[in-house]
Formats: structure tokens, C-alpha cells, sequence
């Protein structure tokens, strides 16, 4: 469902699929979805091919039509920074492994890098530099991981254990332009990708 912003009313209603654990909108007020396995082999057309881009109204606007390094099975989380979506998922393929994709909204350009951290459910990115979080399950206190872009690699530069005013739930963490707002209990924190 499509609220407006200035009412709260419903403006419009659709289906983009089925199994969503990861969801973004950009500037414009696109949709960009990340699809858990359920949703990718659960017989909607729309999830299948596992991250999608969809208008404010629906409408199918991007797929990766082949250019990922390996089939998605599960999104993480997402990000945007300016003009670029980021979804950040992972494969269930043999070679396995977590995935960074950044899609340049405007031209449909994709790239993608092995993430530094396992199954992250936080992420924000300003430049070359990035903050990934991972919850300790159902404690006051989140994995946090700071990362820089070297070359075609992602590295690690910082790593510690923060303490968070609340519980830290599934699919806590939202990045909006170089910032990670988690959400820990009550309460929303404002992570500083850069």
C-alpha cells in the first residue's frame, strides 16, 4: 500500500511480490526489493528473480537480468546514497557468500562486491566507506563494523560490540544517504557511515 505523505491516506495498492525481508524506497520514490528463498521459489512471478525494482505504482522497472555474481536466496538489508540503491543480500550456491549491489537508479547500472560482514542487517554507505551492523540475537547490543572501499575489495577497519539502548530486533537497520538509523527497542540511532 501507497500512503501519501501529506494525509496518510491510501493513494494506491499492488502486489511487488511475495517474502520481502529487505525494502527501500529512493529519492524519486521507486521500490527496490531484496526477496527471502520463500518469495524466489514460491511461485510469484514477481519475486523470482530475487532483487527487483519497482515505479510508485507497481510497474517492474529493474531485474538483474544476469548481472550478479550468483543467485540471491535471502535479502539483508538496504541503503540509498544520492541517486544509488544498495541491496545487500545473500546466495545459496555453493560458493556462497554475501553480496553488497549497488544499483545506479538513473541508468540501471549494477556492481557488486563480496560484503566484509555475514548476513549484515544494517548498512549505510557515504563514498568508499561503510558501516555494517549484525545483532547479537535478542541482547541490548549489535556487532558493528566499519569498512572501507580499497580497490575491488571491501576491508574491514574497525570492529566492536556496541551497547544499544534496547533489544535490537530482525531487519532493524535502514542507511539514508551515509546514515544507519537502527532501531534498538524504542528507540532509533543514528550511525554515522563516514
Amino acid at each position: 500500500m501507497v500512503f501519501s505523505l501529506e494525509s496518510g491516506e491510501q493513494e494506491d495498492t499492488f502486489c511487488i511480490g511475495d517474502d520481502i525481508p529487505a525494502l527501500v524506497t529512493d529519492r524519486v520514490g521507486s521500490i527496490w526489493t531484496a526477496y527471502g528463498d520463500e518469495g524466489i521459489y514460491g511461485g510469484h512471478a514477481e519475486s523470482a528473480a530475487g532483487l527487483a525494482g519497482w515505479s510508485d505504482q507497481g510497474h517492474a522497472t529493474w531485474s538483474p537480468e544476469g548481472r550478479l555474481p550468483d543467485a540471491p536466496l535471502e535479502g539483508c538489508t538496504t541503503a540509498t546514497e544520492g541517486d544509488r540503491v544498495w541491496l545487500i543480500w545473500y546466495s545459496g550456491s555453493r560458493r556462497g557468500g554475501t553480496f553488497l549491489t549497488r544499483i545506479t537508479s538513473s541508468t540501471g547500472e549494477v556492481t557488486s562486491w563480496p560484503s566484509p560482514v555475514r548476513d549484515p542487517d544494517g548498512f549505510a554507505v557515504r563514498g568508499h566507506r561503510a558501516v555494517l551492523t549484525r545483532r547479537v540475537h535478542n541482547q541490548r547490543s549489535t556487532e558493528m563494523v566499519r569498512a572501507e572501499l580499497v580497490g575491488d575489495t571491501w576491508s574491514v577497519t574497525e570492529r566492536r560490540k556496541v551497547r544499544v539502548p534496547g533489544r535490537v530486533v530482525m531487519r532493524c537497520g535502514q542507511g539514508r544517504d551515509g546514515f544507519l538509523w537502527l532501531r534498538a527497542g524504542d528507540t532509533w540511532l543514528r550511525i554515522k557511515a563516514a
